[in-house]
């Protein structure tokens, strides 16, 4: 069973997206992942190879809401996630700046972008901790 990242953090998740991972024929993953997926995240436009990547993960809603407490079973191809900023000083300095509804992003596994998201709302951003 997952342990949501809202009891160790002791603190909201930062927004919401919706997501779509890549086919592998169009150079996503083989196999879908599962809850407690660890990827990257990467804003739409940006050149990784000078801004680089984000820890910004993902936790997997169904098609309820609900999140997915199950980690025996792939997360669905498309659907909602909550994502988790892991370092508040980068919410400050980085993503209160750049994150707001309509924002484009890929989970990305290195330099590789596995999937695309869009912001579809903010819940903690703006007042969860910068440190």
């Amino acid at each position: 069973m997952w342990s949501p990242y809202e009891h160790s953090r002791q603190h909201p998740h930062d927004f919401i997206v919706k997501y779509r991972f890549y086919t592998p024929e169009e150079g996503g993953r083989k196999q879908l992942p599962i809850q407690g997926y660890r990827c990257d995240f990467s804003y739409e436009g940006d050149d990784i190879t000078t801004t680089g990547i984000y820890a910004i993960h993902p936790e997997f809603e169904d098609e309820e809401g609900q999140l997915i407490m199950d980690t025996r079973h792939p997360v669905h191809r498309e659907g909602q996630a909550r994502m988790w900023i892991l370092f508040g000083e980068m919410r400050g300095k980085v993503h209160r700046h750049r994150i707001h509804v309509g924002t484009r992003g890929y989970f990305m596994e290195g330099p590789r972008r596995v999937g695309e998201v869009e912001v579809t709302s903010l819940v903690g951003l703006l007042t969860n901790p910068l440190d």
